[in-house]
């Protein structure tokens, strides 16, 4: 299968919002590279591995989403022009130059391994793209991880927003519906603090990942991972939700809470831009949810919610 890489150099200031553009369009692959970002963590120590010389600061980011040559690429082509025009528009100051190519799966699965690297998140996660060796801390927990061409390695905001936040609230024996897994690493990450983790995505190729990397962390006996959506794969309820996804899915998620998470359990929301925020915090009250706890990272956003005592 052939893919179509649309990357999209744009200033600092609209990495995000390039790189929601890509998710609306349900790219399965979104990837940045932010020479200021890819600075930061050097110069923070989170990476205890890397080998990248010196880094040159340019001012602006390249964003590449990857889109399936199919009958729907010259729709979600014009979609994509149409939402650019519309970001130069609002910010005529911004440099914006896109470029396209045709890649194979292969090529896009491996061209940007150079970039992930073991990172560290919050007290104890180190996360090891299976192809580094590390020398782990006696408390380390580590994500083994082959993203492949699935969302998620630990490095995006989004993602590490969600780990920070997991390792506050799992608890052992926990039930966890993971929606939206991508590579699985929310999965994983759960199960290794002792939850019971469903992991359901609707690509098949996230779940062939997702299940990959299950088995490499050896965590199959605590993860299900299945291809689906909400009403056809999760039977029950869970003590917590989580959906690192888009603004615009989360709010279509939201009303099934009331059937697959327990009344005291929580939701949590990531990968919500900044400027999307307030549109899913009232989504939750619409339907009874109450937000506990807002984070921000580089202009993304999660949410912690849990049902309003009085809608009980």
């Amino acid at each position: 299968m052939n893919w179509r890489e649309i990357a999209v150099t744009v200033s600092s200031a609209g990495e995000e919002a390039v790189a929601d553009l890509f998710y609306q369009l349900g790219c399965p692959g979104v990837s940045v590279e932010d020479p200021e970002l890819l600075q930061s963590y050097v110069e923070s120590g989170n990476w205890d591995y890397h080998d990248f010389g010196e880094i040159a600061l340019t001012g602006t980011s390249v964003v590449k989403g990857y889109i399936c040559e199919d009958h729907e690429l010259q729709p979600k082509l014009r979609q994509l022009d149409e939402g650019l025009k519309e970001l130069l528009q609002r910010f005529p100051e911004w440099v914006l130059q896109v470029k396209g190519l045709t890649v194979q799966e292969e090529d896009w699965a491996t061209s940007w391994k150079a970039y992930f690297k073991p990172v560290r998140i919050g007290r104890h996660f180190l996360i090891k793209p299976s192809w580094e060796e590390v020398t782990p801390l006696p408390e380390d927990i580590i994500l083994e991880l082959d993203p492949g061409m699935a969302f998620g390695t630990g490095t995006h905001a989004t993602t590490s927003l969600c780990l920070e936040t997991l390792e506050e609230t799992v608890k052992p024996d926990m039930r966890i519906f993971d929606l939206g897994t991508g590579s699985g690493i929310l999965a994983i990450a759960a199960a290794k603090l002792g939850a019971q983790v469903e992991a359901i995505d609707l690509d098949s190729v996230a779940v062939k990942v997702a299940q990959e990397n299950v088995e490499l962390n050896q965590v199959a006996d605590r993860i299900s991972v299945r291809q689906g959506d909400l009403g056809t794969v999760l039977q029950g309820q869970a003590d917590l939700v989580v959906a690192n996804i888009i603004a615009d899915v989360i709010l279509m998620l939201i009303p099934d809470l009331k059937r697959i998470m327990k009344e005291d359990g929580e939701f949590l929301a990531s990968g919500i831009i900044g400027h999307r925020s307030s549109d899913v915090e009232a989504g939750l009250g619409e339907h009874g949810l109450e937000v506990l706890e807002k984070k921000e990272d580089s202009g993304w956003v999660l949410l912690r919610a849990r049902w309003q005592r009085a809608s009980l």
